[in-house]
């Protein structure tokens, strides 16, 4: 074979992955873009910039991917249709109760939920299965809990493949020092990133990269009611506030967060 004859060949063995590079990044946008998914939780993709931040925390097709107490349902509805569709799982620490009727659409495949995360449940997954852990915004509601920040960071990293990825949204307290967070840690929803990366290290994780795709310096962290009197919870003052207006946090959108990816050596 001559050169010119080797330079066509090459080309073509190239130009031969395309097609699936092609097919993943398309199965990513139709997940995210799909009619499958709720107004709701759609109307905070400006927020929450889903294909940037799963880009950066490294999905790809036919992964098996598991989700920490999925909450409002944001994730399932993008993670759960892109898993079916490129051949992967999609699997939920919970109940699927809360999503029946959203489960019902086709498009989101049979995702798997494994019962109550906490204190007193065992493994998540059977060890060594999972491909990612994705825990979005539950890092501060653990840290009530003494000892449950150490627990779930064991718990994920026995869940994950060796070289496995550990995703974490949370919201952000630096640069405001941990002190100031009152009598109960992350009493306002928000967390110092050391204290996540610290508790991440502990467990045998590797810190991978940090990202500020989900930064909002419009979030000050300084609310009555702490993170919730941000989208989407808009929570009102419980005492009198004088000059209280809810359009004040609609502007300031949803918080200010920690975007970090983790790998299991």
């Amino acid at each position: 074979m001559n050169r010119r004859q080797t330079l066509l060949a090459m080309t073509a063995l190239s130009l031969a992955g395309l097609p699936s590079l092609a097919l993943a990044d398309d199965a990513l946008k139709a997940a995210i873009n799909g009619g499958h998914r709720t107004p709701t939780e759609k109307a905070r993709d400006a927020h929450r910039r889903p294909e940037p931040a799963l880009t950066f925390w490294g999905l790809k097709p036919g992964m098996t991917v598991v989700e920490i107490s999925p909450g409002s349902g944001y994730w399932l509805e993008i993670l759960a249709p892109y898993a079916k569709t490129t051949n992967g799982k999609y699997i939920a620490t919970g109940a699927a109760t809360p999503y029946q009727a959203r489960l019902a659409n086709a498009a989101f495949g049979t995702p798997a939920f494994t019962g109550a995360f906490n204190l007193q449940s065992g493994p998540i997954v059977p060890p060594g299965s999972a491909d990612m852990v994705l825990t979005a915004r539950n890092i501060h509601n653990w840290m009530w809990q003494p000892g449950m920040l150490d627990k779930a960071m064991k718990d994920f990293h026995a869940a994950l493949k060796p070289g496995g990825i550990l995703a974490v949204e949370e919201h952000r307290a630096d640069p405001r020092p941990e002190t100031v967070q009152g009598n109960r840690p992350a009493s306002d929803g928000y967390v110092a990133t050391k204290t996540v990366i610290d508790a991440a290290t502990k467990a045998g994780f590797r810190l991978a990269g940090q990202s500020e795709i989900n930064a909002n310096p419009k979030d000050k962290k300084d609310h009555p009611e702490g993170v919730w009197m941000l989208p989407p919870n808009l929570r009102a003052p419980r005492a009198a506030t004088p000059g209280y207006n809810p359009e004040t946090f609609k502007a300031i959108g949803e918080s200010d967060r920690m975007t970090l990816k983790f790998v299991k050596a």
